[in-house]
């Protein structure tokens, strides 16, 4: 089977709802059979996630409110790509300063994944920074409280496997470095 035979045809496509952060798309498909659909999906772009570490084994790590589970949520410094953003790492340099107030001696991309690409076109780039220092204060968007602390990378790496890290985009870098390169 190719992936001509898997291809839908987009035949129309409406933003039904936008919000700060994502839209929700409405479109109308036909699928490999000919019959047409509606399917409708949350479109919110390319995002980094960043896995900081100060030295060899000291990691800077976020707590951050999230309002849809209702408490605050262990987890890695992330956010979205710019318009104006060259590539995915000027997002990572910017994000780092914003939430941690580090910023990064070097930056290395480690994968990119499409975390939930049945409902949403959301794409998470990882990058690993290493050699971060605290140089600036925080500059947080309105709707962000982010406290920042660090812990060594097996305290981290615990924390995911007991559940007490149960933030996904981060259990993910987590692992995916803890598997292929640390």
């Amino acid at each position: 089977m190719t992936d001509h035979d898997l291809a839908w045809d987009g035949l129309e496509s409406t933003t039904v709802y936008t919000c700060p952060g994502f839209d929700v798309i409405n479109e109308t498909v036909r699928l490999p059979d000919g019959t047409e659909t509606d399917f409708d999906y949350v479109s919110e772009g390319e995002s980094v996630v960043i896995l900081p570490f100060t030295t060899d084994d000291e990691v800077v790590v976020i707590e951050e409110w999230r309002e849809p589970v209702q408490r605050i949520n262990y987890g890695l410094p992330a956010g979205g790509l710019e318009p104006d953003d060259p590539e995915p790492a000027a997002a990572v340099e910017r994000e780092l300063a914003e939430e941690t107030g580090y910023e990064a001696r070097r930056v290395e991309h480690l994968t990119t994944v499409e975390p939930s690409n049945g409902f949403a076109d959301t794409v998470f780039h990882y990058f690993l920074a290493d050699g971060c220092t605290p140089t600036t204060e925080q500059d947080l968007d309105h709707d962000e409280t982010i406290a920042v602390s660090t812990t060594d990378f097996e305290k981290l790496l615990n924390a995911v496997q007991t559940g007490e890290l149960r933030d996904g985009r981060a259990a993910l870098g987590i692992l995916y470095y803890h598997a292929f390169e640390a």
